[in-house]
């Protein structure tokens, strides 16, 4: 079964830092977003350097249980394993989009926001969500954070009450037809003639990890490629031994247990630990 730590290793051991012409020579893609996309399955499935695609599909298929799209978290689910959500920035401190998704510290079957696919996917009700945010010029990946939503991210209750206000303060407005809906709202027939209507969305925004963990990370400028991975001391111990012990004996990675700041409490510290790889 795939993880994190696999993910890790397999980048440290492979460094791709081209990834438009690494993906252009199998054919793939032809922009910097899918190959960020085609990156992160092949480090999860260990599909790095398989030239079939044929080959590569089948690995994938036995990896993950799940492929979403654009507009519905999560883009991956590892098998009986965490889910994972790709995002891509040029900027190494811009904010991160997350549109009509609010950020998760975790990820629930019955969230309203997922695909039905995604939910009958396996038998599950709570996942671990991973964060995979690439920094990318037009063709080059410059930095990658892999970090846990329970470490970036406040539980749900605290999203969903703004949101939640939100709706109830729209849904109030008299003499107008409301339409269930996913997002904020929706408002029908706002003139006269009813031919008006009104959507109302949320446009969720998390600050880079550059900037949230500073406190614990200074990003690398002189660095070719740097890749940071974050999580809570117990997750990385719930891990393989075997894994533990091979991102340990790299000479490459620097291992370190830190304190972060807890996403509901900030002045309570949480144990943690942080893996960081770089190409200078």
């Amino acid at each position: 079964m795939s993880n994190i730590l696999k993910a890790f290793i397999n980048i440290v051991q492979n460094p791709i830092v081209d990834l438009v012409d690494y993906y252009q020579g199998r054919n793939r893609i032809n922009n910097s977003g899918k190959a960020l996309e085609n990156y992160i399955q092949d480090i999860f499935a260990g599909t790095l350097n398989e030239s079939d695609e044929q080959k590569r599909l089948k690995k994938l298929e036995e990896v993950f249980s799940y492929q979403g799209n654009q507009n519905n978290p999560p883009d991956l689910i590892l098998k009986n394993s965490d889910a994972i959500e790709v995002k891509k920035l040029q900027s190494k401190n811009s904010a991160i989009a997350l549109n009509s998704s609010y950020p998760k510290a975790k990820l629930f079957a019955n969230s309203p926001m997922i695909t039905n696919a995604c939910r009958i996917c396996e038998d599950w009700n709570e996942k671990d969500i991973i964060y995979t945010i690439g920094y990318t010029d037009d063709n080059s990946l410059k930095s990658l954070w892999l970090v846990y939503g329970d470490s970036f991210c406040a539980d749900k209750e605290i999203y969903e009450r703004i949101k939640n206000t939100i709706s109830d303060g729209i849904n109030s407005i008299p003499d107008v037809e409301f339409t269930q809906t996913n997002e904020l709202g929706k408002v029908k027939k706002v003139d006269p003639l009813g031919i008006t209507d009104l959507r109302i969305r949320g446009m969720w925004h998390i600050a880079n990890p550059n900037k949230t963990f500073e406190y614990i990370y200074e990003f690398d400028d002189e660095a070719i490629f740097q890749v940071i991975c974050l999580m809570k001391l117990n997750k990385y111990n719930s891990m393989p031994k075997e894994d533990r012990d091979s991102i340990e004996s790299l000479n490459d990675v620097v291992t370190e247990d830190v304190k972060i700041k807890n996403p509901n409490n900030p002045v309570r510290l949480l144990d943690a630990k942080l893996l960081v790889f770089k190409v200078k």
